[in-house]
């Protein structure tokens, strides 16, 4: 208070707030500068094939070849658009799904209680809590009644803690500060004063966002690998060039019909289609994943995805349903299991394979009794979820209750007379009511040991009492905390009616000790099957989680969290322990075991850092505020919608919607298909680029007439790279797709046996043009008429080529012939055009071409039709 300057009983003067306020600025985190959208688009042009494209656009506009140049430019321009819009989207679909609500906090100033919104508090305030609130600021609590504050957003623990006054000594970690009250943490019971001790960038949450904005993004798998196979190429097509000049000049032709060639050469190899095509593709992906309910806010995310490697996720709201649930009763001498899961009151009391009847024990009736009445948190159905407003494991009583069966109100008991609330001190809590006979009853909840030190009597299944074995009901409780349930006991005392009021010492002894409720956070069941398709794909799972390390343990065994390999087990890594390990030996650590607790958000980020030093392509999933660092480094981030703190959203590169963690199995399928597809459209396209380039060298090399004009070259890779290639992004999911390993993120993107096909593909491209093209100069066609059947050999040959390209491996008829009708009807619209391009007398006079005879069509097609063949018989005996 002294160091604060500030008065508990009267707070700040106006005067002292105005100061402060302009000294410290607004309770607010300072907001990351949004990208204007002109650079947005701008950096849509930041690639390597786009600047390959801008500068033969820009060399063929010097020449004079403005069709050309426009040709290209439209093309780049095209491209650019498509990335932004897409872009753009995703951005406008997370401002949707933000709810920026404005919270007000009450605050004494110049000694009377005002309200505020939360961006006016200042340090030294005296900030007044009560159940629902969220904490505005970081502040020291001066006074605790029965508080207990939701800290998972900040530390990952899954249940309310306790907050106490008492003085902490030094070195206490965040999530054991419990005289502390955290921005952006919410109140769930209790009553509370505190005083303000940072605001906006000082708070906990904003050093987490300080240590967001130090770490750098990264780039995506698939954007490392196109920049480096863009850069290959490059050098490829500017050697080509090189090569096509020197000759030329060295046989003594014209140095500027040599620029020119060198120009068509380049303009032929260089894949003007590719650009455009990986952005449809990844936008593609990205829609189909916006209807699988995840929003993706960079494309590039989708395909990194299905190169992850590990995943490491955060257990509470996460893998778990952030909702505690009643597992076990234990009462008159049985033990049941309650099913359902979360606070949909949906579930059964199980004995063994039957359904329990609670009014055939009344041990069991009165335990479920107590939970019911002697509770201040309620149960209802909002915006289709049902929820709880109060304390999580009042409400998981609630629901155990709902499932049996009972009376919404119990006969056995009326109005509530007295209350004696929970408090630390004590660790339980009573209620006193009037009974339907007239006395009056007490039921009571807490820690099973307070418990079982007030009853000297246990209740039987049949109602009656016998004396209280304590050393059995403390086994039963040990056995199954050791599981990592929360236990809670639960007696009941009678008073005669003259009682209206209770204190501690009315319950200090003679209770009868009625049962146990045990319970916990359950895990989502689709996130166990989420799990276990992860290892059938080859993808680690690891949990790093800021919660107890007995609960994330728990979880890990219901999950079965454990990958397939002998030595990941569930042994847990605490924080502390992870603060006394070298960078070497977290690295060898993440090897041998799955499950993280009590870790820091500094942590976090060392541990995925620590993965991708070993070359791993990591993500990263949470919702709360400690997550975001970590978030951002890793490959891909991944948020929560509906939970997720706006940190964490921001720092995120997809965000799910519906908080389903099985949802990124989709994205990982989604994400090797896209993958997939890339490669295929790659696969396809680079045998007719190398073709042209190969053909223009061929022609320089013995000194003929090019084959190919620059113009002819533009119409075949854009028109086909358009109706053709691009029918290949909606290929469907190959079979078997989530049984294969992670990519390596070593592996080139093009392999040999890949490079193989290209260049054979290639090859025969080569020798059917300029073979066909030389032939029908020798049978007196026009140059106009060879150079047009040069043209639609490209075309005929790209076309039976798409349908060998649909798998990269397995024949056509195990995909399924049929399987995507874009095939067809781009096959179809290309062989009119094509028509058009030989017959139609206004294109021929654009394009130089001509008429050729009905008959010669037969004789490409039977040539393609050759090549076609000869690619399944590679697919057949390569292996890659």
């Amino acid at each position: 208070m002294h160091l604060f300057k500030s008065d508990r009983e009267k707070g700040l003067d106006s005067f002292e707030v105005k100061h402060r306020r302009e000294h410290f600025g607004p309770n607010m985190l300072t907001a990351k500068k949004k990208q204007n959208p002109l650079v947005r688009f701008l950096l849509q042009f930041h690639q390597p094939l786009v600047y390959i494209l801008l500068a033969a656009s820009i060399i063929t506009l010097v020449l004079g070849e403005y069709i050309d140049s426009a040709v290209i430019f439209a093309v780049i321009f095209v491209n650019a658009i498509v990335g932004f819009l897409q872009e753009s989207k995703a951005i406008e679909a997370l401002e949707a799904l933000s709810k920026s609500l404005k919270t007000e906090s009450t605050v004494i100033r110049s000694g009377v209680k005002t309200g505020i919104g939360s961006e006016e508090i200042v340090p030294g305030d005296i900030v007044l809590l009560k159940s629902g609130d969220k904490v505005p600021a970081d502040m020291r609590l001066l006074y605790a009644r029965d508080l207990k504050i939701d800290e998972s957003v900040l530390t990952g623990e899954s249940l309310p803690i306790e907050k106490r006054t008492s003085v902490l000594g030094d070195g206490v970690i965040l999530a054991e500060r419990h005289n502390m009250a955290y921005s952006s943490t919410l109140v769930t019971y209790g009553q509370g004063t505190g005083l303000v001790v940072g605001t906006g960038d000082r708070t906990e949450v904003g050093k987490i966002s300080e240590l967001l904005n130090r770490v750098e993004s990264i780039d995506t798998p698939l954007t490392q690998k196109i920049s480096h196979f863009s850069h290959i190429l490059l050098y490829v097509i500017l050697g080509m060039a090189v090569i096509t000049f020197a000759v030329g000049l060295l046989r003594g032709q014209d140095p500027v019909e040599m620029f020119l060639a060198a120009v068509a050469l380049a303009v032929g190899a260089i894949p003007e289609g590719l650009p455009a095509a990986l952005t449809i593709i990844l936008a593609i992906g990205v829609s189909r994943m916006a209807k699988r309910n995840a929003i993706i806010r960079k494309p590039p995310a989708v395909e990194t995805l299905g190169s992850t490697m590990v995943i490491c996720t955060d257990k509470t709201g996460t893998i778990t349903e952030n909702q505690m649930t009643v597992t076990s009763i234990v009462a008159g001498g049985s033990s049941y299991e309650v099913t359902g899961t979360g606070y949909k009151p949906e579930g059964k009391i199980m004995s063994g394979p039957e359904k329990a009847d609670p009014l055939r024990n009344a041990a069991m009736k009165e335990t479920l009794t107590a939970g019911l009445l002697c509770n201040d948190s309620t149960l209802s159905y909002e915006g289709e979820r049902w929820d709880i407003k109060g304390d999580p494991t009042e409400g998981a009583l609630l629901v155990s209750y709902a499932k049996s069966g009972l009376p919404e109100e119990p006969a056995e008991a009326k109005a509530r007379r007295d209350t004696i609330p929970f408090e630390s001190e004590y660790q339980y809590m009573a209620t006193l009511h009037e009974s339907s006979g007239g006395a009056m009853l007490s039921y009571a909840k807490g820690a099973v040991e307070v418990m079982l030190e007030k009853c000297s009597a246990v209740m039987n299944a049949d109602g009656s009492t016998s004396p209280l074995d304590k050393n059995e009901v403390i086994a039963g409780v040990e056995s199954l905390a050791g599981r990592g349930l929360r236990v809670l006991g639960f007696a009941k005392k009678e008073f005669p009616s003259s009682q209206t009021s209770l204190d501690h010492e009315d319950l200090a002894d003679g209770m009868v000790f009625l049962g146990i409720q045990a319970m916990f956070d359950p895990p989502r069941k689709e996130a166990i099957e989420a799990i276990k398709a992860c290892h059938s794909a080859g993808i680690r799972v690891k949990m790093i989680t800021g919660d107890h390390a007995i609960t994330a343990k728990a979880i890990a065994d219901l999950i079965n969290l454990d990958c397939s390999g002998s030595a990941c087990v569930h042994d847990t890594v605490t924080g502390s322990e992870l603060a006394m390990m070298t960078d070497e030996e977290i690295k060898r650590i993440l090897d041998e075991r799955a499950v993280f607790a009590r870790v820091t958000p500094e942590q976090k980020l060392r541990l995925v850092e620590a993965l991708q030093a070993t070359g791993n392509v990591a993500a990263m999933t949470g919702d709360g505020v400690n997550d975001a660092p970590a978030l951002k480094q890793a490959n891909i981030g991944i948020s929560m919608g509906i939970t997720g703190t706006e940190v964490a959203k921001e720092a995120a590169d997809m965000v799910l919607t519906d908080d389903n963690f099985a949802t990124i199995v989709a994205a990982v399928e989604e994400g090797r298909a896209v993958f997939d597809n890339i490669k295929k459209f790659i696969v396809w396209t680079l045998p007719t680029n190398l073709g042209e380039g190969l053909v223009i060298l061929a022609a320089i090399m013995a000194g003929v007439a090019l084959p190919v004009l620059p113009i002819h070259v533009l119409w075949i890779n854009m028109s086909t790279a358009l109706l053709l290639g691009l029918m290949l992004a909606f290929e469907i999911k190959e079979p078997g797709l989530m049984n294969r390993k992670p990519r390596d993120p070593e592996q080139p993107l093009l392999t040999p046996y890949l490079l193989v096909r290209i260049v054979l593909v290639a090859s025969l491209m080569l020798g059917g043009a300029f073979g066909f093209y030389e032939w029908a100069l020798q049978n007196d066609f026009s140059m106009e008429q060879a150079r047009t059947t040069a043209v639609n050999v490209f075309v005929v040959i790209e076309i039976l080529y798409l349908f060998n390209s649909r798998s990269l491996k397995k024949p056509l008829r195990e995909i399924g012939f049929f399987s995507n009708p874009s095939v067809f009807l781009g096959s179809g619209i290309m062989l009119v055009l094509q028509l058009l391009f030989t017959y139609a007398g206004p294109v021929n006079v654009i394009f130089q071409t001509a008429p050729i005879p009905a008959w010669f069509w037969g004789v490409i097609v039977a040539y393609s039709l050759v090549v076609y063949g000869v690619v399944n018989i590679h697919k057949r005996f390569s292996k890659d």
